[in-house]
Formats: C-alpha cells, structure tokens, sequence
C-alpha cells in the first residue's frame, strides 16, 4: 500500500506529486554526492499551496507528498516511485512521528504570529535525518495578517532543504503575497463512487451503508466516514433534515434555532469533557501542583493561559458543528431546488426525499434561492463573530 492509497479520485494530482518526488530525490541524491544541482525547471519545488473544498484531502494530499519526500525505498534507485509506503521514511511519517516533518493544526479560530515565529525557527533547521525538513500548515486560511507576514519571509527565502506544504480551502483564503510565491494545487472533490470504494476497503464499512453515507455527504471523506460509524452523528443530521417542515411559525422558527444552537453547545461540551481536564491534570503535574493543593506560586499564568485555549477551542468547535448543521441544510436545499428544475440528481439526504418532494411542489425555485442565500448568510455571520443565536433565528425566519 503505497502513501498515495488514501488520496481518493485525484489522479491528476497524484501524479504531480510523485514527478515532484522523483525529482526531490535526484536532487538529493546529487547534493549528497557533492555535487550543485538547481531546482528550477524541475517538477519540485520549495514552498505549495493545496486547496480545495471540506473533505476532497487536501491535508491527506500533503501528508502523502510529505511522506514520499521521505521515502528510503531500495527501488529509488532502479527508478522506483517515491512514497512506497513501507520504508522507515514513509511509515514515520504517516503514523507523524518522523523527527523532520512536522504538521501543524488548529484546534483555535486564528493561528497568531507568536506560534507562527516559532514554526519559522523550527523551519531554518537542516534535516536530522531525513531527506528535507517538511512543514506541512493545514489550517493555512486560520493565519492572522501578522502571522501571514512573519511566515512570507520563509516561504519566499526558505533552507536549501526546507519544503512548505500549505492548506487552505481555496486560494482566495490565502495571502496574495503567500499564494504567489507558492506552487497551487487545486483539488477537486472526490466522486461518491470513489469515497464508497475507500470507506469499505479501508475501514471495512459494509458497502450499503458507505453508499449511503458518501451519497449524504456528496463526496466528503471525513464526514462520510463519521456519519457512517457514528450513530449520534446520524441522528443529529436526521434532526437537522426535519427543520425545514418545522418553519410554520415565529415560535416554530426560534425554537428550532435553539436547538441548533444548543446542539452545536453540546459538541463543544463533549470534547471540552474529553481533552479539557486531561490538558489540565498533564499541566498540573508539570507545574508540579500535589493533587487537590493549590498551584506553586508563580504558576497561575500559564493555568490561565490554558484555560483560555480551552475557551478559544470551544468557541471553534461550536461553530464547527453549526457550519456542519448549516451544511446539511444547504445540501436538503439544493436537492429541492434540483427537483424543482426536473433533475434526476441523486439526493443527498436520500432519506429526506419525501420531505423535499413536498417543499418542491410547495414552493418555487426562486423562494429556494432565496433560502439557499440566507444560509450563507448565515455563515458569513458566524465567520464575523455575530452571537450564534441570533445568526441562527434569523436565518430561521428567513426561511420560513
């Protein structure tokens, strides 16, 4: 099973990465042999940007490239493509314990300049033991201008053997200064029958049930392999496909934005339970705090600064799930607004159809245009920090 297995229905890609490999590893060859060879003109480069929408592997696709830079592979050197899989170089790296690849991810809204210099400094390094020092940034569309700046000096000037991965869902999200000075690899988003194929050989799903999720999810690896596994998550979209019906009323509307907004709550809760009193306890104990004792003198700040990551943290999970909530209800839109124009179209929430069969008789292309429009604004209020209750009830009213 070669790096590339996961990267699911981007070929195209695929192959762009492995020239880029091969000549990433002629090039090492030749300086490890003392010779000066030149990157220009070569299918490799130093700094790239990958870009796509939620669930098409941008990160997979990174991670991948990161590894097959890596590879060790005896074949190398009959020709053999970087990135078997197997070597020392590619297994460190996929499972992310390889000492010159690092991969950094956000859990946070921003990524600020503070974290970013200390990326840099890491990024100046020559290789321990590997072939090029890889910083692979998933959340590059979560840099503040500040930290976008800090990080262009290294992007436009980086180590002779430091190589850039960038992620961000398009190439708008990025900086124009940034984008410019990057290779743009733009990925699509995978075909259902692909991601179906992927979550029964790789996760041993039964075949009905990956259809059905991937059908849902229209393509999303992530979500179709939750949605797929997770009872919960099931549930909570089968709720949020039932909301549309429910808009008769003014009162109808605010209580169903509560829910909405009460379940988002209850993700952030549920992972708060999970990571927050772990982080705390770890801490504690680094900070040298005896059980139930207060915390030595001096310690309290960094008990503080924690807190307020965990804060930060919740913040972002709760709009996560909402985003997701918001999506789905795009998606049960978009199959009305397909019946409403006489398309065959596959569903995506197959279990919805009757629903949308009615609001497709009921309504006009135009009314769901309109709705279709008030969940992006939506979004776009969520993205501009506006109090996610009142987003979501007027979002609501707009739809009914």
């Amino acid at each position: 099973m070669t790096v590339w297995e996961d990267l699911v229905g981007q070929d195209r890609v695929t192959e762009q990465l492995a020239a880029a490999a091969r000549d990433a590893h002629a090039y090492v060859t030749a300086v490890d042999s003392g010779a000066e060879p030149d990157l220009s003109g070569s299918a490799m480069t130093h700094a790239w940007l990958f870009t796509g929408p939620p669930g098409s592997g941008r990160a997979t696709a990174a991670r991948a490239f990161a590894a097959a830079l890596q590879c060790t592979s005896p074949d190398l050197a009959l020709g053999g493509r970087p990135g078997c899989g197997f070597c020392d170089g590619c297994h460190t790296t996929l499972v992310g314990t390889h000492a010159d690849v690092d991969v950094i991810r956000t859990d946070l809204l921003t990524i600020g300049v503070k974290e970013t210099r200390d990326l840099v400094r890491r990024a100046q390094l020559s290789p321990a033991g590997g072939r090029w020092q890889v910083i692979v940034l998933e959340d590059a569309d979560r840099l503040t201008e500040g930290a976008g700046n800090v990080l262009l000096k290294a992007v436009e000037e980086p180590a002779p053997r430091t190589v850039w991965l960038l992620c961000a869902p398009s190439g708008e999200d990025a900086l124009p200064t940034i984008r410019s000075r990057c290779r743009h690899l733009a990925l699509r988003t995978p075909p259902v029958a692909a991601v179906a194929d992927v979550l029964v050989r790789r996760d041993g799903i039964e075949p009905d049930v990956a259809r059905a999720a991937a059908h849902a999810t229209q393509g999303h690896i992530g979500r179709a392999r939750r949605l797929a596994t997770d009872a919960e998550a099931r549930g909570r979209r089968a709720a949020v496909l039932k909301l549309p019906e429910r808009l008769t009323d003014v009162g109808g509307c605010l209580r169903a934005a509560q829910e909405l907004v009460d379940a988002a709550a209850a993700d952030a809760k549920q992972l708060a339970e999970e990571l927050d009193e772990k982080e705390t306890e770890e801490l504690r104990a680094a900070l040298g705090a005896a059980e139930g004792k207060r915390l030595p003198r001096g310690t309290a700040g960094a008990m503080k600064e924690l807190e307020d990551r965990q804060k930060r943290r919740a913040t972002r999970t709760q709009r996560d799930a909402l985003d997701l909530a918001l999506t789905d209800l795009a998606g049960f839109y978009r199959d009305v607004l397909a019946r409403q124009f006489g398309s065959s179209v596959a569903l995506a929430g197959g279990e919805s159809a009757e629903a949308v069969e009615r609001v497709a008789v009921a309504t006009g292309p135009e009314q769901t245009l309109r709705r279709m429009e008030a969940i992006l604004d939506c979004r776009r209020a969520l993205d501009r920090n506006v109090a996610p209750l009142l987003a979501v009830e007027a979002m609501t009213m707009a739809l009914r």
